[in-house]
């Protein structure tokens, strides 16, 4: 479809625009320290005591207990060499263990002196990678080389997220402009690598396209309406450590475009396949007997969409959920308070443009399935012949 040429141009030349050439945003963020690896040999709960200080007496009923864990670094400026940091116990505080492996932060002082370092984190990239193997595995089992195609596609999917979407937010870009760009690109990049150059995968596209731009216009109105800011913690916590201002509401749309992108893309993927094998199961269908087939098709397929969008969003909003449910107000306070409004406009706006795509894709596609020339799928039977 010609349509879609124009628009593959526009998304390449405002990824080009919106890029930070020249600038490294990556290292503009506040710095956390170096991450170094680290062992727990073994650890050891007593009374919170400073380096060198004694224990006198009982300690107090109400004193909180520490965690005094010994580990050994195995990368950074003392690799090799036993360490002793002492953490509060705290009911936010991770229950690390002997044996476990660690990242610390390293503030680049002597490494010899245990206040250079922070447990911050477990390391986790053997259950992970583990993890994505695995998934890796089921996805070619099953799909064979249209799946090898789509592990390709999200691997590209990804590398458009951390190589421009959010580099350029970092810089300052508008993260609306950025999302629709970056989104633009992932859509065109994952659905032609995964189902091919075809008049079938281009219907997808430009519904996708088209339920997309629905999403970002009612975001960005109820999103005004509701006087929705985008200052939630992360937020503000990220704006405090750019050191420069960004467009919080303009962030909130961002994330609202890009996470209805991968819903989207199966809602019209399915829909055009559907109309498609319908046209070649009987040929003699027009676009009118297409549509109301495939709408049909479509009406169960949207229903279980919106409730996987939903609860995709419900299940990222939880702790977000059981907090403000401890406020002790009534229903309605708790469902305007931002953190809760800014869910739901993000999942009742991207809903909508989900039910909007089917009835979308389902008349592009039934309009261009009707009008190519194609065999029917069923051949009939010769007709045996007498003779006079």
């Amino acid at each position: 479809m010609w349509l879609l040429i124009p628009l593959a141009v526009a998304t390449v030349a405002g990824m080009v625009l919106l890029y930070p050439w020249g600038k490294d945003p990556a290292k503009s963020a506040f710095p956390q320290g170096t991450p170094v690896n680290a062992t727990i040999t073994a650890t050891i709960t007593g009374p919170c005591l400073a380096e060198g200080q004694v224990q006198v007496g009982e300690p107090s009923p109400d004193a909180k207990p520490c965690l005094t864990s010994e580990l050994t670094m195995t990368d950074g400026p003392g690799t090799g060499k036993p360490l002793k940091l002492t953490l509060p116990i705290e009911p936010s505080t991770p229950r690390f263990a002997a044996g476990d492996k660690v990242v610390l932060s390293y503030n680049g002082g002597d490494a010899a002196n245990p206040a250079s370092f922070q447990i911050v984190d477990f390391q986790r990239g053997t259950p992970l990678l583990l993890l994505a193997g695995l998934f890796a595995l089921a996805v070619i089992v099953l799909g064979r080389w249209q799946g090898l195609a789509a592990l390709l596609a999200l691997g590209l999917s990804f590398l458009v997220l951390a190589l421009f979407v959010l580099p350029s937010i970092l810089a300052g870009e508008s993260p609306l402009l950025v999302a629709i760009a970056g989104a633009g690109a992932i859509m065109f990049v994952a659905l032609y690598l995964t189902h091919g150059l075809s008049a079938r995968t281009s219907v997808a596209v430009l519904g996708t396209l088209v339920s997309l731009i629905l999403i970002g216009v009612l975001s960005a109105i109820f999103s005004a309406a509701a006087s929705l800011t985008g200052l939630d913690d992360s937020t503000s916590q990220l704006i405090g450590s750019l050191g420069h201002g960004i467009d919080a509401r303009g962030l909130l749309l961002a994330g609202v475009v890009i996470g209805a992108l991968g819903v989207l893309d199966d809602v019209t993927v399915t829909q055009t396949s559907a109309v498609w094998e319908l046209r070649r199961a009987n040929p003699s269908l027009g676009w009118r007997e297409l549509y109301g087939a495939g709408l049909r098709i479509g009406r169960d397929h949207v229903g279980s969409a919106v409730n996987t969008l939903v609860m995709a969003y419900a299940g990222a909003a939880l702790p977000v959920l059981l907090y403000t449910s401890l406020s002790g107000v009534g229903l309605g306070s708790i469902l305007g308070a931002e953190d809760i409004a800014q869910e739901i406009v993000r999942t009742l706006a991207g809903s909508v443009g989900i039910v909007a795509a089917v009835p979308v894709t389902t008349v592009l596609a039934a309009l261009i399935a009707s009008r190519e020339p194609q065999e029917s799928r069923w051949p009939q039977a010769p007709q045996s012949k007498t003779r006079a």
